[in-house]
């Protein structure tokens, strides 16, 4: 996997982390998804953060 097409999932609560892949030739804007967060036992959202 090459490590240009990863990016970074990050909680602002907890801090948690996940690293998913983008096509950033297709998708420009900054994704967000409703992950699970094990700190907090529920699913929150995730925003796209730098590296």
């Amino acid at each position: 996997m090459s490590q240009k097409s990863l990016i970074q999932l990050k909680n602002k609560t907890t801090g948690e982390t996940y690293w998913t892949r983008k096509n950033k030739k297709l998708v420009e804007r900054k994704i967000e998804y409703k992950k699970y967060s094990a700190k907090l036992r529920k699913h929150v959202v995730f925003k796209e953060a730098k590296k």
